[in-house]
């Protein structure tokens, strides 16, 4: 039986290269943005994940959900200084993280239970630790990580809810990277979508995992950092 995949964020980087990724693999795959999907073999469905009526719209177009991966955000996480930073910036990028994920979530559950299917939600290594100025990204990341294990419990056993924590993802508008950008990781190499399209393969089929947050960062955040 064809599973169904819903994945948010799906029009670009990482959302995108799981889209395509699983509709390769025979999945039938739903793409939510606020931006135009245009891939081959994917229903796109334009939504702002962050607006409660546009979620519901979507999800009268969804008969079925076996994984759902909540991915969509903002991606910049510098907004400049905190004393700066308007109340509406900071609620355009939570709603974009965190407040999209409950939405999309709360919708997707009937279906999930009825496949005892899973979610994997996109927090971040920005969770755990921050440059200055990312107050409302961190907190939105912090709080999906958060929302993860909250669902792994509510919805066990027939979901399961994992995570994924990304380090330095290399995609379009985030790929000038220097060598010394690559060579700071323990693994040599700054990481690619397909690592992480290959974290969410994984979770996806791991049955006895559930409540967790998967770092994968080619080992940064084991990394102690010295000032010269």
């Amino acid at each position: 039986m064809t599973k169904t995949l819903i994945v948010t964020g799906a029009a670009s980087g990482i959302g995108r290269g799981i889209a395509r990724d699983f509709a390769a693999r025979g999945w039938r795959v739903f793409g939510l943005d606020v931006d135009p999907v245009n891939l081959e073999d994917v229903t796109g469905i334009t939504c702002d994940v962050g607006d409660e009526a546009q979620v519901s719209d979507a999800f009268a177009r969804i008969d079925a959900c076996d994984l759902l991966v909540n991915n969509a955000g903002i991606a910049g996480p510098h907004r400049g200084p905190i004393e700066d930073l308007s109340l509406a910036d900071w609620r355009r990028v939570t709603d974009s993280h965190l407040t999209g994920a409950f939405l999309v979530t709360r919708a997707a559950v009937p279906l999930l239970r009825a496949a005892r299917g899973a979610i994997v939600n996109m927090a971040s290594t920005r969770a755990a630790m921050s440059e200055p100025n990312s107050e409302a990204y961190a907190a939105s990341k912090g709080g999906i990580a958060a929302l993860t294990h909250a669902l792994a419990i509510s919805l066990g056993p027939l979901v399961r809810v994992n995570a994924i924590a990304p380090g330095w993802i290399v995609t379009e508008g985030w790929d000038d990277l220097r060598e010394e950008d690559h060579a700071q990781h323990p693994v040599g190499r700054a990481g690619t979508v397909e690592d992480i399209v290959a974290a969410i393969r994984w979770l996806s089929e791991a049955g006895f995992v559930t409540g967790q947050t998967v770092t994968v960062d080619g080992g940064m955040t084991r990394k102690m950092i010295y000032a010269d």
